[in-house]
């Protein structure tokens, strides 16, 4: 559904996007993942047909970004990272000017809003004016706008930004059902656990290049090399942990809040004999557990916080 091959801009001698290879198939969603100032608006940009990039190739469902434009712009939904403009109207007027904007029409055109009301859990602001809003609200509003002409794809520039817990949690919720319902979502954002929980691929950005794409676990394997496991005993952790340390597979150990962080050699993969040995020895095991990668460790490893 999206593909680039080579995709860059230039902004003179700056560099903001540089030989982007990205690729998200047909239902996918899409976790874009960057510091500030690494390349990500400026490639949803692009692929939202606003801006032309200065060399290489975007594709959005098969037609090429610059020469194909007038026939993307139906086939997706851009959610920038700010509300914009018409905030002077009410919730129902607003969206049945952006659907009258799209080409439907009445009788057709208040059933849509209704629905896409519906969906976003809205409907109760249908007669509330746009500027009484809350930005949770809002960002709700935005979603319900591009949905209007129902879009293959949605682009969603960092769509719970500055919102309070509630507001990202229903934002979330809506991403899920969307998802459910068969779009392609690329969303950039710097609430990684969210997108660990939302995404089935991520692509991190630093410096308007590419430094690592695929499934999380995928990436998980980039970074980790060695399975690290979490040992809570009841007392004598340090005598625990000489006991490990003694093991050929184990490759070392400390101990975390009062919590024995086991590092497995690279070569190991069956470790339930680590448990029998302690129970063995007269340990009592409180937790045994493998610590789970997470997306920020991964970002953090994969990138380098250098910023243009």
């Amino acid at each position: 559904m999206i593909q680039t091959i080579a995709l860059t801009k230039r902004y003179g001698n700056f560099l903001a996007v540089d030989n982007l290879h990205l690729s998200v198939d047909e239902g996918d969603c899409y976790g874009f993942i960057g510091p500030n100032g690494a390349g990500k608006t400026t490639t949803i940009r692009m692929l939202a047909t606003l801006l032309q990039p200065t060399w290489g190739v975007a594709r959005v469902c098969g037609h090429v970004v610059g020469m194909h434009s007038r026939k993307i712009r139906p086939l997706i939904g851009f959610v920038p990272d700010y509300f914009g403009a018409y905030e002077d109207m009410l919730v129902q007027e607003y969206l049945e000017f952006f659907a009258a904007a799209y080409g439907i029409r009445n009788p057709h055109r208040k059933r849509v809003v209704v629905d896409v009301l519906e969906l976003t859990d809205l409907s109760v602001k249908i007669s509330a004016p746009v500027n009484g809003l809350s930005r949770g609200m809002k960002q709700r509003l935005s979603i319900a706008r591009v949905l209007l002409h129902n879009p293959k794809v949605l682009l969603l520039d960092e769509p719970a930004s500055g919102l309070d817990p509630r507001a990202r949690i229903e934002i979330r919720e809506l991403l899920k059902e969307l998802k459910r319902m068969g779009k392609t979502i690329l969303i950039s954002s710097h609430i990684l656990s969210e997108l660990a929980e939302l995404c089935n691929k991520v692509g991190i950005i630093e410096r308007g290049k590419l430094v690592a794409q695929g499934s999380i676990g995928e990436i998980m394997r980039k970074v980790r090399q060695r399975t690290v496991l979490r040992i809570g005993v009841i007392g004598e952790a340090e005598r625990a942990r000489q006991l490990l340390e003694s093991q050929g597979d184990v490759a070392e150990v400390h101990i975390e809040d009062g919590v024995l962080k086991v590092a497995l050699a690279s070569h190991v993969e069956d470790y339930s004999f680590l448990a029998k040995m302690l129970v063995d020895r007269g340990h009592k095991l409180l937790t045994f557990q493998e610590e789970p990668a997470n997306l920020e460790t991964a970002f953090m490893q994969l990138t380098q916080g250098l910023v243009q």
